[in-house]
């Protein structure tokens, strides 16, 4: 059957339904008409007409409605003879060493389409939670403020049951109303630290679910819950964490060189890495605007006149070579 004509006797095309409907008033159709339709021949609605081998003539629609039934109904038969017999193939295996191989306690990644559906599954598994949350929570342009007192509540909870929350925002969000809000009305154990790079966005409940972003607008999340990942999330989030500023209980101010502020140092170390102004701000959590109001500073810091000799400037300042 041609690539135009790839579909079941059930959903015609419409030039074989109006060719097999001709064939039916006129008795009879010349095979080159066929070409149009040759899914009729394939169907066996049309065959060659015994008298003439140019012609074709149609089965009658009850012979044809008849024959094609059968045959779907002998599919059927042999689909349900194979799941007997993979019935009685696998049936023995689900029953090893004498434990059930079950799937309820198999490792699972789950895709969660839409943003209710991924509160409602993060809401879920918080409220399972007694132990702990990891987070990492990107800047994404948008006033966190909704997303935040959502999560309140639920985060509460966790604190009232004995569980810690540990946080990591980008740095440009130490400094926002929102998130120190956050934190004045939390109570119990929870921390916040700050970098000026972090991962896209991570949840990690009880080091048993983990949630991740599944596309760029984060209206799909995959719901992870193999043991393997989980632990790679959270030996990630320990590693950044241990990098990090603390902001919250205690805020802990950075060291920078003299006369290079913490956000034109971070910006520093992306020039000379040849990222466009667009890219630094998407990774430190600012718009374009900040950014290269930042970069324009330094610029004036070191003197620099165009784009290249601030980028040769900074290499031969030492400026990242020093710790912050």
């Amino acid at each position: 059957m041609t690539q135009a004509h790839r579909h079941g006797p059930e959903e015609l095309c419409e030039p074989g339904l109006e060719l097999y409907g001709r064939a039916l008033r006129e008795g009879q159709v010349s095979s080159a008409d066929a070409d149009a339709a040759p899914c009729l021949v394939d169907f066996g609605l049309l065959h060659p007409c015994v008298t003439d081998a140019g012609r074709l003539e149609p089965v009658a629609p009850a012979v044809a409605l008849h024959r094609l039934l059968r045959t779907s109904a002998e599919r059927i038969a042999g689909e349900r003879q194979r799941e007997e017999r993979l019935v009685e193939t696998f049936g023995p295996l689900m029953t090893i060493d004498g434990r059930t191989a079950g799937t309820a306690d198999l490792p699972t990644i789950e895709v969660v389409s839409g943003l209710d559906r991924i509160n409602e599954a993060i809401a879920g598994a918080m409220a399972d939670a007694s132990r702990e949350l990891l987070a990492i929570q990107p800047y994404d342009g948008r006033s966190p403020a909704e997303r935040l007192a959502k999560s309140l509540g639920r985060d509460q909870n966790l604190l009232d049951r004995g569980g810690r929350i540990r946080t990591l925002y980008q740095h440009t969000q130490r400094y926002s109303p929102a998130v120190i809000a956050r934190y004045e009305q939390l109570t119990g154990d929870a921390e916040a630290r700050t970098l000026d790079q972090i991962t896209e966005r991570l949840i990690v409940i009880d080091r048993t679910v983990a949630f991740i972003p599944a596309n760029t607008d984060r209206t799909l999340a995959l719901e992870v819950r193999h043991p393997v990942l989980i632990d790679y999330f959270a030996v990630i989030f320990d590693r950044l964490w241990h990098m990090a500023t603390p902001m919250h209980p205690e805020a802990v101010t950075r060291t920078t060189p003299a006369g290079i502020t913490p956000r034109q140092h971070a910006i520093a170390a992306l020039l000379v890495e040849g990222h466009t102004d667009t890219d630094i701000a998407e990774r430190l959590g600012m718009n374009v605007r900040t950014a290269r109001v930042h970069i324009a500073k330094l610029a004036a810091t070191l003197g620099s006149e165009s784009r290249a000799q601030l980028g040769y400037l900074i290499g031969r300042s030492g400026i990242l070579d020093r710790e912050e």
